[in-house]
């Protein structure tokens, strides 16, 4: 199964950075396809999420928020 990760973040937040590197080495290495999309920009993700951020979307469902669990991520994008 191919899996897509979509990171919700926001401007000036120093989690959401670390979040980023880390979502992005973890998807290179797996050859997965991830985006990143403002949490801000959209009135129904902000509403959802805006609270947790960064938060992790794997195949469009919640995966987890606030941090990288490096362990749990990796299980979910080769299981």
């Amino acid at each position: 199964m191919t899996h897509y990760v979509t990171l919700l973040t926001r401007v000036d937040c120093h989690a959401c950075e670390r979040a980023v590197v880390d979502v992005s080495r973890i998807c290179g290495e797996l050859n997965v396809r991830w985006s990143v999309s403002d949490v801000d920009s959209d009135r129904s993700l902000r509403a959802e999420y805006g609270d947790r951020v960064p938060v992790i979307l794997v195949d469009g469902e919640e995966h987890g928020y606030w941090e990288v669990e490096e362990e749990r991520l990796r299980a979910a994008l080769t299981g």
